[in-house]
């Protein structure tokens, strides 16, 4: 029995079935052979040192339902616990605590997309909703032979059991990572440009930034001819202050990196592909390592446990990766309701027909939970006065082309096949969303980039803000052709890159924006890229690990001088003069030996909050200056009365918020080395592994001894970093090494749960070559599915 938040013991304590039969790792309980039903033929699985199993099946049915089998296998539990999440479930399994996170969950419309999705494969590509029905049985045939003793740990420690899986919880876990990767400011840009107006909003706010070094090349030339955008005259936006709790948002400077070396800058004269998407650092990890083989074709990588295939990773004609393109494709709109019963809403001046959805939410412990969510044509009716919003006169409703009838499985399985540039193309045109930067190389030596998803035609700054959801002038007029999205092929500088950053520069006829464009990353990583030739492998592995902190190379110079004219260095005694001689000699990498980036990072985070917040209010969210623009400031407009602070009465300029900021870093870090004596920089960032269960930290890896940072290449900060990296040679015979922060397994008694962190921590990989059947090195143990 349960009482309160703590879990029922019974099953977690009963000596049979209990935490002690969790004490195991894999090749212990390994079988020389499976029964597995509906097989057409027998399937191989050999499994390498590591823990990563390599599938031989005769055709793609089995491969797929072996894949779901291992996978459920290695990965029940996490699979599961993520699609509830992502369907608004989680209160089933933790109680009442998780409601208003499964509100939330729902009234963004995860789950009725994934429903859109289902009926929209089943119908348009019954190849595909086949062979995620395959895989949906390997998956159920696992939990049907499951013992109760081995179910994963953390079933017993909440007390639930697993339920079958299916097509839709495959592609909910798609729109999972969906909405994990977009994000928008929408409503709290609309709170700022009511606070500072618009001749502020475009000096802090540019569209591009000076230094663009956009994801495809500057001065390409577009051959085609764009679809005409009117811009509405006179357009009216809602003048109101939105009081609201926000969707939750990606981490500012927390992205991915891609790119791809052309063979004339490769030392071996083969082109070379790289791709580290930086995410959550969770445990178990968000990927699973595997190679998936059929006479046809072969492939290996990353997958996501849930989901058919490889999402990264690379066969014996191509390869491919992802980083998130950042775009702004959902949109906010206020909705006024005809009366108290929501049955119609405002839409160009005449009431039309609202839709109803009851979400009915179980709670763990008590009665189910209703949640009436108002549907629009725009979207579901997110915030409203019933949730979240602190105004009752204003409603908003949220479209996102998340909801809009996608096949994005089709993508990973037409790329894991694909042989050639063409292939590759077309298996983007059934990519939506999240946006992507999808960068490519073959054994051709070709390179490519595309940003791909579905893109909405917008005027400047539609979407930007808050819009009238009575005015048919604020809505999309189409979607960006697929085959008009940014893409470059071969370009002369011999690679292609993305690391977040704008997708182009001001040449390209369509209106691009996101409010969290990366602005160092992808200068830093295309400077290198520039001066580098007989590039190898291990060149490409350092630079996924590179440490450097383009941001401190050019705040701090700024920040220095200032502080030199605030009235003399003796004003900060010895210890701030030790600190200030410390930064002077800063090479401005990060290595965690350092003490400098914590010096730093502490500085910063004082005068960043000296300057802007000022305008932060609790209950107005607002989005603030990114940190490129702050030291643009910093740096031409030290006397802007942008740094007067309004609660004195003096008027301040940025010398003084230096000065007084970096006594508070003083303080900061004296306070730090009086508690914890160090402050070298592993120690001061604290990089965690968190399982995915946050408060199960036994379960968790804390105080890992790595570099780097948010907006650094090696981009691990507390709690976010390269969730997986890979580097591949596209030559001959063709070379790979991967790494990601966990291991293979999903059970904390396992030795594979946590293998692969200290090697990825120092940037160090394993072999990820293909592998052949008859291959019969490093095996760790092999298994036969047979009918």
């Amino acid at each position: 029995v349960q009482i309160g938040n703590i879990p029922a013991l019974g099953m977690l304590l009963d000596p049979n079935q209990g935490f002690w039969q969790n004490a195991y790792s894999e090749d212990a309980l390994a079988k020389e052979e499976i029964k597995l039903k509906n097989l057409k033929d027998e399937v191989q699985v050999v499994y390498d040192e590591h823990l990563i199993p390599h599938i031989f099946a005769q055709n793609v049915e089995d491969l797929f339902r072996v894949q779901g089998y291992i996978t459920a296998q290695h990965r029940l539990w996490q699979m599961e616990f993520q699609t509830l999440a992502a369907a608004g479930r989680v209160s089933e399994i933790v109680g009442p605590v998780a409601i208003e996170l499964d509100r939330m969950t729902r009234r963004k419309g995860l789950a009725f997309s994934a429903e859109q999705a289902v009926e929209y494969i089943k119908s348009n590509d019954p190849e595909t909703f086949r062979l995620v029905e395959a895989y949906s049985d390997g998956v159920n045939q696992y939990i049907d032979g499951i013992s109760r003793a081995m179910l994963p740990l953390e079933y017993k420690i909440l007390g639930y059991t697993p339920e079958n899986w299916n097509v839709y919880k495959s592609l909910l876990l798609l729109k999972y990572m969906a909405d994990m990767l977009v994000g928008d400011k929408d409503l709290e840009f609309t709170n700022i440009r009511q606070l500072i107006g618009k001749d502020l909003m475009e000096k802090l706010f540019p569209l591009f930034p000076e230094e663009n070094d956009p994801v495809i090349e500057v001065e390409k030339v577009w051959d085609f001819d764009p679809i005409p955008i009117k811009k509405p005259v006179d357009l009216s936006y809602p003048d109101v202050n939105i009081l609201f709790e926000n969707l939750p948002q990606p981490v500012p400077g927390v992205g991915s990196n891609n790119w791809a070396v052309a063979p004339e800058k490769t030392k071996n004269g083969a082109a070379i592909l790289a791709n580290d998407p930086h995410l959550s650092l969770n445990l178990p990890s968000l990927w699973y390592a595997m190679q998936l083989s059929t006479p046809e074709f072969t492939v290996k990588g990353a997958t996501l446990p849930g989901a058919l295939g490889i999402i990264s990773g690379f066969n014996e004609n191509i390869a491919w990766g992802v980083t998130n393109a950042t775009r702004d494709t959902r949109d906010w709109y206020s909705i006024q309701f005809r009366n108290e019963d929501r049955s119609e809403y405002l839409y160009n001046d005449q009431w039309i027909q609202s839709t109803f959805r009851v979400e009915e939410i179980k709670v763990k412990g008590q009665s189910v939970f209703l949640d009436t969510v108002v549907y629009t044509h725009y979207g579901p009716v997110v915030f409203d006065r019933n949730f979240r919003a602190e105004r009752q006169d204003v409603e908003f409703a949220l479209k996102w082309t998340a909801h809009m009838e996608s096949n994005e499985q089709k993508t990973f399985l037409l790329l894991n096949r694909a042989e050639t540039h063409e292939d590759y193309l077309d298996a983007l045109d059934h990519y939506t969303s999240p946006a992507q930067n999808f960068v490519f190389a073959s054994r051709t030596g070709d390179i490519a980039m595309k940003v791909q998803g579905r893109f909405p035609l917008k005027w400047e700054n539609q979407g930007k803000y808050l819009m009238d959801g009575n005015d048919p002038d604020f809505e999309w007029q189409g979607f960006i052709p697929f085959d008009q999205n940014p893409a470059t092929l071969n370009p002369e500088r011999g690679f292609v890159s993305s690391a977040n950053q704008h997708s182009t520069d001001s040449s390209y006829p369509y209106y691009l924006f996101d409010n969290s464009f990366e602005h160092y990353r992808n200068r830093r990583l295309n400077n290198v890229l520039e001066q580098s030739e007989n590039i190898t492998l291990e060149d490409m592995k350092k630079l996924q690990f590179d440490q450097f902190h383009l941001h401190a190379a050019e705040a701090l110079p700024v920040m220095i001088q200032l502080l030199e004219q605030s009235g003399g260095l003796e004003q900060f005694g010895a210890r701030g003069n030790k600190f200030l001689e410390e930064l002077n000699q800063w090479n401005f990498n990060t290595f965690p030996n350092q003490t400098e980036p914590a010096l730093f990072q502490t500085w910063w985070k004082h005068l960043y909050r000296k300057i802007w917040e000022k305008w932060e209010n609790d209950s107005l969210p607002i989005v603030l200056p990114n940190k490129y623009q702050t030291v643009k400031l910093l740096q031409n407009e030290p006397e802007s009365s942008l740094f007067d602070l309004p609660e004195t009465t003096k008027v301040e300029n940025a010398i003084d918020l230096i000065k007084v900021s970096f006594e508070e870093m003083i303080d900061e870090i004296t306070a730090w080395q009086d508690e914890k004596g160090n402050y070298e920089w592993a120690a001061f960032k604290g990089t965690k592994i968190m399982h995915l269960v946050p408060n199960f930290e036994s379960f968790s890896r804390e105080n890992i001894y790595t570099g780097g940072y948010s907006g650094i290449l090696n981009a691990t900060s507390e709690r976010h970093g390269a969730s997986w990296r890979y580097v591949v040679e596209m030559g001959d015979e063709i070379t790979a090494f991967g790494i990601y922060p966990g291991g293979q397994s999903g059970n904390p008694g396992s030795r594979f749960y946590d293998n692969f962190i200290k090697t990825w921590a120092n940037g160090e990989y394993v072999n990820f070559n293909l592998r052949n059947q008859d291959d019969k090195s490093d095996i760790l143990f092999s298994t036969k599915f047979s009918q």
